[in-house]
């Protein structure tokens, strides 16, 4: 299994706070990154997908009680709602007697469901996202393009792109498409027709980083706006699909208002729309869409905390692809993605940097080398931005 970067973040957060909480999308490694921990300490995990586990938790105080000794890991929280109150007492009680961190590591699907129901635990517990595979957990330097390749065709789901075979991970990734409308997106919102999800999951992967257009998805599925916004609020919410929002910036010119909206898996984009190899990817008209969303995806992954992403565009064209504004430490940063070896800046980015002025610009491009362009613009890697980024999370 690839080492995830995100283990270290959590054993630090379990340091300093008696909870913490692991968000992220189905099949992407909680558990597994879960067990791990487990195996460095006294542990006890509970799976409450698990009818017998949670027949465990019947009387919760004294299941957590006769535990104070061990880290306990609960899966799948959202199952059991109640459990919070019971975990805020046993944290309280903890922080008198005997210990004060590392007691809960909690594990949810749904980043708003569970905060929602975590809000008993404020003061008490630390979230981290845990997101699919990013290019800096599975990049090898020796090899790199085709790990991008890989990455970008078959996504970040580890199961996905550790398969043997394109065909494989092209099933595996159908099969968790499937899997999501029939069982898990029921749990979590109201009753949704699974074709219509399907049909609004596939537009916004057709649609993948255009403009949020809700008033154009809602006649075509027949449905009102506020519906299609509560299912791509519950998509959002799921960790499947993001909502990039616009630069605000008093710059005199009237800006783009719409975020941009991306299916946040590149492989999930891929098997949405029957592409199953790099090839016919190439050769689809998704395939620019589809890149910038991968490396946008990946560098959030890695920026340092607390990072606010979002695009700029202005009505005459003018427009930066991802603008990074990471505060006083390390500045604003602007970037503009190329797919092509050709790190070829348009008039329009250099407009907006004109226009909003940020501390470092960067071209992103698919070759090797880094280099200096003109108005102070560097030319750089996927790879090598990613490092960089990682980079300044370790100093924050």
């Amino acid at each position: 299994m690839i080492p995830r970067l995100s283990h270290d973040k959590i054993l630090t957060a379990l340091d300093r706070e008696a909870a913490v909480a692991l968000i992220g999308p189905r099949q992407v490694g909680k558990t597994t990154l879960a067990l791990e921990i487990a195996a460095t300490r006294p542990s006890v995990y509970l799976d409450l997908e698990n009818t017998a586990d949670r027949e465990k938790l019947s009387d919760p105080l004294a299941f957590l009680n006769f535990h104070t000794d061990k880290l306990v890991i609960l899966d799948e929280i959202h199952r059991v709602p109640g459990l919070f109150e019971t975990l805020r007492g046993v944290i309280d009680e903890g922080r008198r007697t005997t210990r004060e961190y590392g007691r809960f590591l909690l594990l949810g699907s749904a980043s708003i469901e569970l905060m929602r129901q975590s809000e008993t635990l404020a003061g008490r517990i630390e979230y981290i996202d845990l997101g699919t595979l990013n290019i800096l957990e599975c990049g090898h330097i020796n090899r790199l393009a085709d790990t991008i390749t890989d990455l970008w065709n078959r996504g970040g789901f580890p199961r996905s792109f550790l398969a043997e075979s394109d065909e494989e991970s092209f099933r595996r990734r159908q099969n968790f498409i499937r899997t999501y409308l029939e069982r898990d997106i029921p749990m979590f919102g109201p009753r949704i027709p699974a074709e219509m999800l399907e049909r609004l999951w596939t537009m916004l992967a057709h649609n993948q980083g255009g403009l949020l257009n809700a008033s154009q998805f809602a006649r075509n599925l027949g449905v009102s706006m506020p519906t299609v916004g509560s299912y791509i609020d519950l998509l959002t919410d799921l960790l499947l699909v993001r909502r990039l929002p616009p630069f605000h910036a008093n710059v005199g010119k009237r800006l783009v208002k719409s975020p941009k909206i991306y299916v946040r898996d590149s492989g999930l984009v891929h098997a949405l729309l029957g592409i199953e190899t790099p090839d016919e990817l190439l050769g689809h008209p998704v395939v620019g869409a589809s890149w910038e969303g991968a490396v946008i995806e990946n560098l959030l992954a890695v920026a340092p905390r607390r990072t606010q992403a979002s695009f700029y565009r202005t009505a005459r064209g003018a427009e930066i692809d991802l603008i990074l504004e990471m505060g006083a430490k390390h500045g604003t940063w602007a970037v503009e993605i190329k797919r092509g070896t050709a790190a070829k800046l348009g008039k329009g980015f250099r407009i907006a940097l004109e226009d909003i002025r940020p501390d470092r610009a960067f071209v992103v491009y698919g070759g090797k080398d880094r280099y200096p362009k003109a108005g102070g613009v560097e030319a750089i890697g996927f790879y090598e931005l990613a490092e960089e980024l990682r980079n300044l999370e370790r100093k924050t």
